[in-house]
């Protein structure tokens, strides 16, 4: 009976083993900390919670442990070899927006280091891609079925909106605002680009159509001078290092006009005609666009002059462009089909491209 006793407890000890082996995760990464990969087995955890966006309760998840800080330069590659490794455990693609929307935290981590909200909370950040956005022994969840089949909904019914004369972009998710933008937008003027090559005009196109690509590592070039550089000179006065946040390319009325949708190292241009044509916004208000924008979200950059205000009020707004001068709404027949970064900003891309 002993003998029986001792054998049973060695059978559950030796599946209490077994589960425990097939429950870790091993997650090196390289000298750079961008190049992570899977070893081993997988880590799953319990956890139990009630989501805002599911009202059942979540068990079993499988979770990524950080091994070790990750700063922004390495973001993501890291981001990048997360998804590589884990998308084949997974019945899903697993894609770095799935992924990130699917631990929202990470867009709040990464719009806190922008550099006006930074100053406001007493922290000078000098070069954005020095920080660390990844803390080692964060974790990051990866989303069930269902979780993931809900985001991927909300991507496919989601709308970027620019009213240029009103200086608003909004994210729109399913005919519903769910956030809304001060940007700045291209002057009422034309001007000499040498990155160009000629004279063109400034002002952001109107029209629909799609994000077609992204970039997210921009090199920052003055469209004028099509010269290079590496530091902005911000609205306190102070130089800092050019951050790195993504810059999303829309094709207009079937095309590429160059007018870019990124951020802007100087905060008190938004609201302003102000750019080279491109729709500039926040630093910390570009991650919550970037992850709600993938490749192939649709766009629509209209310009209208009636609109109705948070309180209802019925407002006309001024004219920016003079259109009601003309007879009908028109695109500039003269635009550059690459990119120029307004003001300044720079040029997105390990190739040379151009914003406008």
């Amino acid at each position: 009976m002993m003998l029986l006793k001792n054998k049973i407890i060695v059978q559950k000890v030796t599946v209490l083993l077994c589960f425990l082996i097939a429950a870790c995760t091993k997650f090196q990464v390289g000298e750079d900390a961008g190049q992570a990969k899977l070893t081993d087995t997988i880590f799953v955890s319990e956890k139990k919670e009630t989501s805002s966006i599911f009202t059942e309760t979540k068990e079993a998840k499988l979770a990524i442990i950080v091994p070790r800080d990750i700063q922004m330069k390495h973001y993501f590659a890291f981001m990048d070899s997360v998804a590589a490794a884990y998308d084949t455990l997974v019945n899903y693609p697993l894609t770095e927006h799935i992924l990130v929307r699917a631990n929202p935290w990470i867009i709040d981590t990464l719009a806190s280091f922008d550099y006006y909200e930074s100053m406001k909370r007493g922290i000078f950040i000098y070069d954005q891609r020095e920080v660390v956005v990844l803390k080692e022994s964060d974790t990051l969840w990866l989303p069930d079925q269902q979780e993931v089949s809900f985001i991927e909904d909300q991507l496919k019914n989601t709308l970027l909106e620019v009213n240029i004369p009103e200086y608003k972009l909004r994210i729109k998710e399913n005919d519903s605002v769910k956030y809304t933008f001060s940007v700045r937008v291209g002057r009422n003027e034309r001007k000499y680009l040498k990155i160009a090559g000629r004279e063109v005009s400034l002002q952001t196109p109107i029209g629909e159509g799609k994000i077609v690509r992204i970039e997210r590592n921009p090199w920052y070039i003055n469209p004028v001078t099509a010269q290079r550089y590496f530091e902005t000179k911000r609205d306190d006065g102070r130089r800092t290092k050019l951050p790195q946040i993504p810059f999303l390319e829309p094709m207009i009325g079937g095309i590429r006009q160059g007018a870019l949708i990124h951020p802007t190292t100087n905060a008190n241009t938004l609201g302003k005609s102000y750019s080279n044509g491109c729709v500039g916004t926040g630093e910390g208000d570009a991650w919550i666009i970037y992850y709600h924008a993938p490749v192939g979200t649709l766009v629509n950059f209209r310009y209208d002059l009636n609109i109705i205000n948070e309180q209802g009020d019925s407002l006309q707004l001024q004219d920016i462009y003079q259109l009601k001068k003309v007879e009908t709404l028109y695109l500039s027949t003269v635009r550059v089909p690459l990119f120029y970064h307004d003001s300044f900003d720079s040029t997105p891309g390990h190739h040379q491209h151009n914003c406008q």
